[in-house]
C-alpha cells in the first residue's frame, strides 16, 4: 500500500472514496461532514434521519456521490459515543473501511479526520493511527492460495489536510505508523507460513532479511556452538527433529554506549508435535504459529531499526522443531541448562519454557539491563484470557507497568498476572533442580515463574501471547490467523525507554 498526504479539500481531490468519521453524540469532526453534505445536497443528514447512518462504533456506511463531488463515494465511519473513544477506534474504523471497500474493488482511497477527533491529540497521532489501520486492515496471507497475493485490497492511502503547514507533522505519523505496521505484518506472514516452510532455518534467512534490509549486526549459531554454550535445554528439545536448531542474534544499536538498554526474547518452536508427549491430532495443525514469539521480536527490531530510537535493543532468537523422532528427550529425563540449574522433563510437550530458559540466561550473560520475553507459552493463558489478553508476568513492577502502558498505547490488550513465592513448591522436583510443568493448576503462572528463575535479579517481564498470537476468526484490525501482538506493544516500549536512558 502506498501512503501519501494532500492539503485538498477532501470535496475536490479524486478517488473512488473517502473516509470521514462521526460521533454519535459530539460535534467533533463535523465541519468535514457538514461540508460534504452540503455538496451532496444534504443526503448525509436525511440518511440520519431515516437511522440508516448512527455513527455507532465501528460502523461503516457507504454512500455513492453520482458526480456532485470529486471522491465517487463518501464513507462514514462510526466512531460511538465521545465518552467511549479511545485512538485505537481510528484504527479500527480505517482498516473496516479499507475491509468494505476492497470488497467492492476499490483500490484508490482517501482519509480525512480532524485533530479534534482526539481529545488532545495531534495531526502526527492522527496520521499514524491512520496508517497502522489501513495497513493492518488491509492484510491478507493468500501466499499458497492460486492466483492470489497476499495484502490485495486497497493500494493507495491518501491522507487529506487542510493546510501544506499540517503536511510535516503528518509525514512523521505516517512513517510511524508504516513501520509499527509493517514490523507487525512481517510476524503475520510468518506466524501464517506452514511448517515445512517454516523450519528454523527459515526463520533464520527472514532475520538475515531484516539485518541486510535495516543493517543490524547478526550473528547465527549452530548446534555444535549452541552445545559449546551449554545450551543443552535448547538442544534437548530440537533432537527428534532432522531440522537442526539454530541460535540468532540481532542487534540494533541506537547509541553510543556498548550497554544492551533492552534484550527481546522470542519463543521459535517452527512447529510443536509435543514430542513424545505428543499432542492430540485434532487442531494440531495451528502448532505452526509456535514460533509467534520468535516473529513477533524479529519483527519489533525491524520497526525499531527503522524508527531509529536512541536505545540499544539486542533480539534472541532459538529456533527448533518438537518433533517425536528416535532422539528426542523423553519424560523422566534430566538436562543440564545453560545456567547449570537443572531440569527434569515430565513433559516434552512443555518445551518452550526450556528453550527459554537457556536464551533468558544467555541475555542475561550479555550484561542486558531489561529483558522481555514473548512466547505461545500456556494453554493455561488461553483458558484464563482468551484470544483477547496478553499475560504479562514480571519481577519488577516499574517495568511491568511500562510493558503494560506501552500495550495501551498499541490496542494490544496486556492483563498482570500473580506470580506469589508458594507457586514455586508446583515445580519443585524430587531428581532434579525443578520440574518443566508444575501441574494444571495456575499452569501458566507456574510457567512464567520457571521462565523467571533463569532471569536472575535482571529487569523482567515475561508475555505469555498464546491465545492472542493467532485468532480463530476476525476482530478489530486482525484477520483470521496471526495477529503480529504484541510487535507494536515491543516498539513503543522501545521508545519509550529510549527517553529515559541516559
Amino acid at each position: 500500500m502506498e501512503l501519501g498526504i494532500r492539503a485538498v479539500k477532501p470535496r475536490e481531490f479524486e478517488a473512488e472514496a473517502l473516509v470521514i468519521g462521526c460521533y454519535e453524540n459530539s460535534d467533533k469532526g463535523k465541519g468535514i461532514v457538514e461540508e460534504i453534505d452540503k455538496s451532496l445536497s444534504g443526503l448525509i443528514s436525511r440518511l440520519k434521519e431515516k437511522g440508516e447512518i448512527k455513527c455507532k462504533s465501528g460502523e461503516i456506511t457507504v454512500i455513492h456521490t453520482t458526480g456532485q463531488i470529486a471522491p465517487e463515494r463518501v464513507v462514514m465511519a462510526g466512531l460511538g459515543k465521545v465518552e467511549e473513544f479511545k485512538p485505537d477506534v481510528i484504527r479500527q474504523v480505517v482498516a473496516s473501511a479499507c475491509r468494505t471497500l476492497a470488497k467492492k474493488g476499490v483500490s484508490d482511497v482517501s482519509v480525512c479526520f480532524t485533530p479534534d477527533i482526539l481529545d488532545g491529540g495531534s495531526n502526527e497521532l492522527l496520521s499514524q493511527l491512520v496508517a497502522e489501520g489501513a495497513i493492518l486492515g488491509s492484510w491478507s496471507f493468500k501466499k499458497y492460495v492460486t492466483g492470489e497475493k497476499n495484502g490485495n485490497g486497497v493500494k493507495q492511502l491518501t491522507v487529506l489536510v487542510a493546510s501544506e503547514d499540517e503536511v510535516s507533522a503528518m509525514q512523521e505519523g505516517i512513517h510511524k505508523g508504516e513501520a509499527l505496521a509493517q514490523a507487525a505484518n512481517l510476524a503475520r506472514d510468518m506466524i501464517n507460513e506452514p511448517g515445512n516452510f517454516m523450519r528454523p532455518e527459515d526463520m533464520v534467512a527472514v532475520a538475515r532479511e531484516v539485518a541486510r534490509t535495516h543493517n543490524l549486526e547478526i550473528n547465527v549459531m549452530e548446534e555444535s556452538q549452541m552445545q559449546e554454550l551449554g545450551m543443552e535445554a535448547v538442544l534437548a528439545v530440537g533432537r527428534g527433529s532432522s531440522n537442526p536448531p539454530r541460535f540468532m542474534i540481532l542487534r540494533y544499536q541506537g547509541r553510543q554506549s556498548e550497554e544492551i538498554d533492552l534484550a527481546l526474547v522470542g519463543k521459535a518452536v517452527t512447529f510443536d508435535s509435543g514430542g513424545i508427549s505428543i499432542k492430540p491430532s485434532s487442531n494440531m495443525e495451528t502448532m505452526k504459529m509456535d514460533m509467534a514469539g520468535g516473529a513477533s521480536v524479529i519483527g519489533a527490531i525491524s520497526a525499531i531499526a527503522a524508527l531509529k530510537p536512541a536505545i540499544n535493543v539486542v533480539v534472541l532468537v532459538a529456533a527448533v522443531e518438537n518433533l517425536p523422532g528416535s532422539k528426542a528427550q523423553r519424560p523422566g529425563d534430566v538436562v543440564k541448562s545453560m545456567s547449570g540449574k537443572t531440569i527434569e522433563v515430565i513433559s516434552t510437550d512443555a518445551e518452550g519454557r526450556m528453550t527459554l530458559a537457556d536464551v533468558v540466561t544467555y541475555a542475561g550473560k550479555l550484561g542486558a539491563r531489561r529483558i522481555v520475553d514473548v512466547a505461545t507459552l500456556t494453554g493455561a493463558c488461553i483458558i484464563a484470557l482468551g484470544e483477547v489478553t496478553t499475560a504479562v508476568f514480571g519481577n519488577n513492577q516499574e517495568f511491568c507497568n511500562m510493558v503494560v502502558s506501552a500495550g495501551d498505547e498499541a490496542g494490544e490488550y496486556m492483563w498482570q498476572m500473580p506470580m506469589y513465592p508458594e507457586y514455586k513448591e508446583q515445580y519443585k522436583s524430587d531428581v532434579a533442580d525443578m520440574k518443566n510443568v508444575g501441574g494444571r493448576d495456575a499452569g501458566a503462572i507456574t510457567a512464567a515463574m520457571f521462565v523467571g528463575e533463569f532471569a536472575g535479579d535482571n529487569p523482567w517481564v515475561h508475555l505469555d501471547i498464546a491465545g492472542t498470537a493467532m485468532i480463530s476468526k476476525d476482530r478489530k484490525y486482525w484477520t483470521k490467523g496471526g495477529t503480529g501482538i504484541p510487535v507494536r506493544t515491543l516498539t513503543n516500549l522501545a521508545l519509550k525507554l529510549a527517553e529515559t536512558i541516559k
